[in-house]
């Protein structure tokens, strides 16, 4: 049986991909957000969750989400804080949900900034001018981003990270928390920068990088995709 979940009347009505911690936390940005009602959560590993209720609303098997009707709508961000969570929104992508942009009100993002769908803005974060941010991105509490910084698709920016002006990062990236990324550095596809660490040269792709200067600790052969 496939089910469809958004059934209120009023706002646009959300649902978020994932049904863990870090579910609870997107949860409340959409409380906060008067554009958006969250009405559901889909869970995509753990079959067990499903049939159950997360802070009282239905946690739904992904399989089981219809196709939503023009008369009860609903859209979709992804609440899976690794970049691994490109399969599972691809998955519902082919079940005919769409995404939306979440931009916690407490952000401050340059008008000139340019956001991708999926993408989730986290309280306190700073975007500045002319910076790109792709699809899926995850920009997590307390971030800091340059202008004219360009961030490719399902990238993971992790707490308190800070990106000086100019800055490429590649496709399904993972920024540690607290990671400093300097000016006009690039970071290929695929790569990590670990938690506190000081990136002052550029990254090649499939690379893990740690420390202060930040240096390659080992290569990464499978890609989180």
């Amino acid at each position: 049986m496939r089910v469809s979940i958004g059934k209120k009347i009023g706002k646009e009505k959300l649902i978020i991909l994932g049904a863990g911690l870090f579910a609870e936390e997107v949860a409340d940005y959409i409380s906060r957000n008067e554009d958006y009602e969250l009405v559901g959560f889909v869970e995509g590993v753990d079959r067990r969750k499903c049939g159950g209720k997360l802070l009282d609303l239905p946690i739904i098997w992904i399989d089981d989400v219809s196709r939503p009707e023009e008369s009860c709508s609903y859209k979709a961000v992804c609440a899976v804080g690794t970049t691994r969570r490109k399969h599972f929104i691809e998955q519902a992508i082919n079940s005919g949900l769409e995404f939306t942009t979440l931009v916690h009100p407490t952000a401050q993002v340059s008008h000139t900034a340019e956001l991708g769908k999926g993408t989730i803005i986290s309280p306190g974060t700073i975007i500045a001018a002319n910076t790109r941010i792709g699809c899926h991105v995850i920009v997590n509490r307390g971030c800091l981003i340059g202008h004219h910084v360009e961030i490719g698709d399902y990238v993971t920016i992790s707490p308190g990270t800070n990106i000086a002006g100019r800055a490429k990062i590649g496709d399904l990236c993972y920024i540690g928390m607290g990671a400093i990324i300097l000016d006009g550095i690039s970071i290929g596809s695929h790569s990590v920068v670990g938690a506190g660490s000081v990136v002052t040269r550029d990254v090649p792709r499939s690379v893990q990088v740690l420390g202060m200067p930040a240096r390659i600790s080992k290569e990464i052969f499978e890609p989180f995709d």
